[in-house]
């Protein structure tokens, strides 16, 4: 051979798959006007039921015309084709030597020559072949393949017929159906034997489906005329499939159009792109993988996807309704993407991918406002809309965190919905607003808490001092720490203005009431610990108990006189003067609110479910 075939097996099939083996030897074989195929795969196991690739062969013969001298020449020569072949670089049968050290040819052409000769790294066209004269006899070549060279199959499938038989027709869908609707029957049994046990399965031109054709009247520009055939047919769940392909040389190079998690229910699907190109190749030598930019793989899918949605309305009402569904789910739960999802996409590109694409539109649009440094009318009315969109999925994202807290249990610590309300240890200002939104969420207790100064989450009472004093006070050592503390009504920073403050104490789901009736000594523990700023640093304070009441604790809170409010859970309520000293000469007014768990979570999804409502109402009267 006049390249060096170790070299050219290494540079062209260095990724191949062993599917490659049979795709090559049946193309070959179907050049060669072969009608009948035979595959053979012979083979042995192990102890631990494993192939033994060092007596694994292969056997592929044909009823083709044989490798007569043209042939053989051709063979002997990589990239040496013909004019009407540029596409084809003689390089496939490169494949066979990917896995076997050993290939022996045995061909019989013009019914009485037999050409042997065995391919392998050493191969020349001198002195690699043998001609004999032998009795009249039909055409026809063999290929054994021995001496196992690969590491490993990859896939136990590649030796199994039934795996093989999808594949092969898959590869061949494009080639098979030229031959059908000539009227050629094609015939290639696949069998394998191993350790005695014999499989078999036969393709026929006849499995091939009866295709139809689905003009596409914008071709691409790099073809001449671009075609779709398609067959879609229910079938059971267990067997549905679909494959989507680009036809070139007459195979099948499959291109991802539509996602696999979009399976097509009961229905198996086949489209082929069938393309005319301007006398260019768009594979790689091997014909492995299809070697277009980016930008023109990425506009073919377009143009083919956009073709099987058409097919799909028309044939397929079962997807067509699982897509419908998809889309009022997308709606449902992202109305602010609303307008922005690609219609077209959604059935055929990931969920994940739709949501990306749609979020990108919206930031560009945003991008686009806020860049501007005067609106029109027109950018003025997507500015109120992009606004409203934004709040929505704030909205949205608030809703997250409600089913989140409706998930807790007696399982999760109190940790668990203290960093759902405010991650502990941390600090928050209201300069960084923005910045903390997606983190502080005490809007669960109540929506007016999110015009604070100051959040202090798990903060040593010393630090509350000192945030409530502007850090005058900085040598406090009480190491103490309320959960929560909330400064808001005013500007901790400025000397002349009293703040609000709002202490919040947390118990675990499941404990018993005892437990939770620690919660208002806690409570009477942070009023005692702030009152001496009352008047002065402070003007009013809030103490909030989140617990979980059950009949005993709740008998506990009537019989202390809290008066019970209006909720979607249990909430009691008792202003008490809170005596600071033993002979009652000072005292304060503590505002104590003990709230049911589910309360909490319920007003807050109440009041969340109300803005949400309202905002999807608005995005389906704009869609509309």
């Amino acid at each position: 051979m006049e390249v060096n075939v170790k070299k050219a097996v290494k540079m062209f099939f260095s990724s191949s798959s062993f599917e490659m083996i049979y795709f090559e030897a049946i193309a070959n074989a179907l050049d060669a006007n072969a009608d009948e195929v035979n595959i053979i795969i012979r083979g042995t196991k192990d102890k631990k039921n494993l192939i033994q690739l060092e007596n694994l062969s292969l056997e592929i013969s044909d009823n083709g015309v044989g490798i007569d001298n043209s042939r053989y020449d051709k063979f002997s020569k990589l990239f040496n084709v013909e004019l009407a072949e540029q596409s084809h670089k003689g390089l496939g049968r490169l494949v066979y030597l990917c896995y076997f050290d050993k290939v022996q040819v045995d061909s019989i052409f013009g019914n009485t020559n037999r050409r042997s000769f065995i391919f392998s790294d050493s191969f020349e066209k001198k002195s690699g072949s043998r001609i004999e004269t032998c009795e009249p006899q039909n055409n026809g070549t063999t290929f054994k393949m021995t001496q196992f060279a690969g590491e490993r199959l990859h896939r136990n499938e590649y030796i199994q017929p039934a795996y093989l038989k999808k594949a092969i027709l898959e590869y061949f869908y494009p080639r098979l159906y030229k031959e059908k609707i000539s009227g050629r029957e094609i015939r290639i049994n696949i069998t394998s034997i191993i350790d005695g046990v014999t499989k078999s399965e036969l393709i026929q031109t006849s499995d091939i489906p009866d295709f139809k054709e689905y003009q596409i009247n914008y071709p691409i520009g790099l073809f001449n005329s671009v075609v779709m055939y398609y067959s879609i047919k229910e079938v059971p769940v267990s067997e549905s499939r679909i494959i989507t392909g680009i036809a070139i040389d007459d195979r099948n190079m499959p291109i991802d159009v539509i996602d696999p998690e979009n399976r097509p229910g009961d229905y198996e699907m086949i489209f082929l792109l069938i393309v005319k190109s301007h006398n260019i190749s768009i594979v790689n030598e091997s014909r492995q993988a299809i070697t277009l930019s980016n930008s023109d793989l990425n506009a073919i899918k377009v143009t083919f996807r956009d073709a099987i949605a058409e097919v799909i309305n028309t044939y397929a009402p079962k997807v067509v309704a699982v897509n419908r569904e998809s889309q009022e789910y997308l709606t449902r739960v992202y109305p602010h993407l609303q307008g922005y999802f690609d219609t077209k996409a959604i059935g055929y590109a990931s969920r994940n991918e739709v949501l990306r694409r749609a979020q990108e539109k919206f930031f560009n649009d945003q991008k686009t406002i806020l860049g501007a440094t005067e609106l029109t009318d027109e950018q003025y009315q997507k500015t109120l809309d992009l606004s409203a969109r934004s709040l929505a999925e704030y909205i949205l994202f608030r809703q997250r965190i409600i089913e989140k807290m409706r998930s807790l249990n007696k399982d999760n610590t109190e940790y668990d919905l203290h960093n759902l309300i405010a991650p502990r240890f941390s600090e928050f200002k209201s300069d960084n607003f923005i910045e903390d939104v997606y983190r502080n969420n005490v809007w669960v207790l109540d929506d007016k808490f999110m015009s604070y100064s100051t959040v202090l989450s798990d903060k040593e009472m010393g630090k509350v001092i000192s945030v409530l004093t502007n850090g005058e006070t900085t040598d406090d050592k009480d190491d103490d720490r309320p959960d929560i503390t909330l400064f808001f009504s005013g500007d901790p920073n400025d000397v002349d203005k009293k703040v609000d403050v709002v202490v919040v104490e947390l118990k675990r789901l499941g404990i018993s009431a005892e437990q939770n009736s620690i919660v208002e000594f806690q409570l009477d523990t942070r009023t005692r610990r702030l009152a001496e700023f009352y008047n002065n640093r402070i003007q009013r304070m809030w103490f909030y108990g989140i617990v979980e009441i059950d009949t005993r604790y709740k008998m506990n809170l009537i019989n202390n006189e809290f008066t019970p409010l209006y909720s979607n859970g249990t909430v009691y309520y008792k202003p008490k003067k809170f005596w600071l000293d033993e002979d009652k000469t000072k005292c304060i007014i503590q505002n104590v609110y003990i709230m049911d768990f589910k309360a909490l979570v319920e007003d807050a999804n109440t009041r969340n479910e109300t803005f949400l409502k309202i905002l999807k109402q608005k995005f389906a009267e704009q869609q509309s």
